[in-house]
């Protein structure tokens, strides 16, 4: 059975970039209800949640869909959880790799930010490794990079569950936060492993 990832920090430990009735409700409430239909979903199992969506097209049919979905809103939720943290700067490997990417850390923020704003309806934009490269990418719903084979390493969730008490319709306001309260120190502890 899976369980809630318990945070390191309060509710109110990212204020005033994400409050804490946003925070409270997203994770107790959503987060929760992800891993309760995903324990439903897919019964017992000795396989992690992320080799599961990795490995989607393996699961039987009549399951997959229910799995794809509270599986992957378990695990995307889980990775977003864990790299919040506020005013931690991006520095080391990670920071060397985004500026050879991408020219420069400002032009990396516009590309993310960008795809984040036009992720239509629901989803989430996404910093993955791909083949031992750097990319952007966003996924509908609950889907997952791992499905794709591309490692995830920094993501934000841009279903309004996520930002809509304080934000409201103002999505690219709630992304322009967003780069307060990223854990950098957990986002190039990811990039590390191989």
């Amino acid at each position: 059975m899976f369980e809630l990832p318990k945070l390191n920090y309060k509710y109110n430990a990212l204020e005033p970039y994400i409050d804490e009735e946003t925070m409270r409700i997203h994770h107790s409430k959503h987060h929760q209800a992800y891993t309760d239909n995903f324990n439903k979903a897919i019964g017992e199992t000795e396989e992690s949640a992320e080799d599961i969506i990795a490995d989607i097209d393996e699961i039987s049919e009549d399951k997959r869909t229910a799995v794809r979905n509270n599986g992957g809103g378990y695990i995307n939720h889980k990775l977003f959880f864990s790299l919040l943290k506020k005013d931690v700067e991006c520095r080391g490997e990670i920071l060397r790799a985004i500026n050879k990417k991408f020219g420069s850390f400002d032009k990396f923020k516009e590309e993310f930010g960008n795809a984040a704003k036009t992720q239509f309806g629901s989803g989430w934009a996404w910093l993955v490794v791909d083949e031992g490269e750097l990319k952007i990418v966003k996924t509908s719903n609950q889907d997952s990079p791992l499905s794709d084979g591309k490692k995830p390493i920094l993501c934000i969730d841009v279903w309004e569950h996520s930002y809509y008490l304080k934000y409201q319709n103002r999505r690219p306001e709630y992304i322009e936060n967003f780069f307060h309260v990223i854990n950098w120190n957990k986002v190039n502890e990811l990039f590390l492993e191989k």
